[in-house]
């Protein structure tokens, strides 16, 4: 009976991703997409990497296939804010894919830089977690940002490279000013 229940938890602690061992079921990477080496050595690099790739002035395409390498596979991108009127906060989650078709033409037409001005970095063992927070401006050069907010950046480290698993973001609001702890260097 005792042995029936240790199983019963066991399988129950699987079920529930408390496992201490990871599902080998799901492929490392992608066949297609080989990522650069200096993109994902390190928590920095893949930080510096995801800005870089979504970042570009108007008319210049954007490196999907580099912009691909950066996730794992089922990795999400999930924007939360309010629409103009409403009083809920919703979040919307996207796969890399979803990411790429919503955000080409925007990203492409009118030009788009982000980069992250302060980053404050958790690790534990092969898993981190990154708050960033980014300014976004339409032109490099601009004096001032068009918006700020906080990217929180899910990271795991396989053994050989960093992957980013999620993107949860959330733009700056009146309501919701970024607060001065994550806007030190």
């Amino acid at each position: 009976m005792q042995k029936a229940i240790v199983c019963v938890l066991m399988l129950s602690s699987f079920a529930l991703g408390q496992s201490n061992t990871a599902p080998s079921s799901q492929p490392a990477q992608p066949a297609s997409v080989q990522a650069k080496a200096e993109d994902v050595q390190s928590i920095e690099s893949l930080l510096a990497a995801t800005y870089d790739v979504i970042s570009g002035p108007a008319g210049k395409k954007r490196d999907w296939e580099r912009f691909r390498s950066l996730f794992y596979p089922g990795a999400r991108l999930i924007p939360t804010g309010k629409r103009p009127g409403d009083t809920e906060v919703r979040a919307r989650v996207l796969t890399p894919e979803d990411y790429i078709e919503r955000g080409r033409a925007g990203l492409e037409k009118e030009g788009f830089f982000e980069r992250g001005v302060s980053n404050k970095i958790d690790r534990y063992g092969n898993i981190a977690h990154v708050f960033s927070t980014y300014e976004s401006r339409h032109n490099y050069d601009d004096a001032k940002p068009f918006q700020r907010g906080i990217n929180s950046f899910q990271m795991v480290f396989d053994g050989k490279r960093w992957w980013v698993m999620t993107i949860l973001w959330q733009g700056e609001t009146s309501d919701t000013p970024i607060p001065e702890e994550y806007l030190k260097k």
